[in-house]
């Protein structure tokens, strides 16, 4: 048997596998479908101060290869997640890290400072790339100073691990990820989603009610792993790979590319209870090579 056990930035995972921020709601969701206590963890749908009603509808629409999804952070706020979602979450037995966004660098630091006070709570992922958010999100992260202090408030605001989702949407991802590394993130996730669009030629207009949308599954797989190699040469922190993950096969090249843990996101509307499968095939792949723990493939793709 392979030791899939994993220490990712501080925090002691079962294994490898997480599922990805705004895929899996607030675990409940997904409860009925797989035994979350097979995962490494859960990071929660995407948190911002307060409560946000989300983008204007359509919007989910299937791509060739994927998703384009324009949801907008719709959840419940900071006090209604701590009060109605936080319950469930702290009884599971899984890792919860729980992913925080907000319009300016001094909220994500008084969002940071109530979860470090929330007992259970595994590490905070600050999103600072999603290509949805009007008022901040990807501003943050396709800027290497605002990703900086972004990440330095939070991490002055916390005794909590430091994990910060990067937007592949920006001409140099090694800058930004060695921004936020020095702001003091513990650690990286990466990639969120390519921003998309879909259009109807017959109405001549935009399918989604935001115009455009981020497009997720298994078309950006091959950018994810290229932006991924990169920033594992760039910053000495862990990543979280993510990106189009499907399968076990695709979360053991995440892993040789640079990866110490991974996120599996789109899939899970394929297949709610996949993200358990790929724990499994990724014990079996290991054990069938003769790879007595799997760390031992972190970082080893041969360039």
């Amino acid at each position: 048997m392979t030791d899939l056990r994993t220490n990712f930035a501080g925090i002691e995972l079962r294994n490898p596998v997480l599922l990805a921020s705004g895929t899996c709601g607030y675990g409940e969701e997904l409860a009925p479908f797989l035994d979350l206590s097979r995962l490494g963890g859960i990071v929660t749908k995407t948190i911002t101060p307060e409560p946000r009603a989300g983008n204007a509808p359509p919007r989910i629409v299937e791509t060739a290869a994927g998703m384009l999804n324009s949801i907008g952070l719709q959840n419940p706020g900071l006090q209604g997640f701590i009060v109605d979602k936080w319950p469930y979450l702290a009884a599971l037995d899984t890792k919860i890290i729980v992913n925080i966004a907000a319009p300016t660098a001094a909220l994500h630091a008084e969002m940071a400072a109530r979860l470090d006070d929330v007992e259970g709570i595994a590490g905070i992922e600050v999103n600072i790339s999603s290509p949805n958010m009007k008022d901040g999100g990807m501003l943050f992260g396709c800027s290497p100073t605002a990703s900086n202090e972004v990440i330095a408030a939070v991490r002055a605001a916390t005794r909590l691990p430091v994990i910060a989702k990067l937007t592949p949407n920006v001409t140099d991802i090694a800058a930004i990820a060695r921004a936020v590394v020095d702001g003091g993130a513990d650690g990286i996730a990466m990639i969120n989603t390519l921003l998309g669009m879909a259009v109807d030629w017959r109405t001549r207009k935009p399918i989604l009610g935001n115009i455009t949308g981020g497009l997720s599954g298994p078309a950006i797989k091959p950018v994810a792993l290229a932006l991924l190699w990169k920033v594992h040469q760039a910053v000495d922190v862990p990543i979280m790979g993510l990106g189009g993950i499907t399968s076990a096969e695709d979360a053991l090249e995440f892993l040789v590319t640079g990866a110490t843990a991974v996120q599996v996101g789109t899939a899970t509307f394929i297949e709610p209870g996949g993200a358990a499968d790929i724990v499994a095939g990724i014990e079996s792949h290991c054990a069938a090579a003769g790879i007595s723990r799997v760390g031992e493939l972190v970082g080893t793709l041969g360039v």
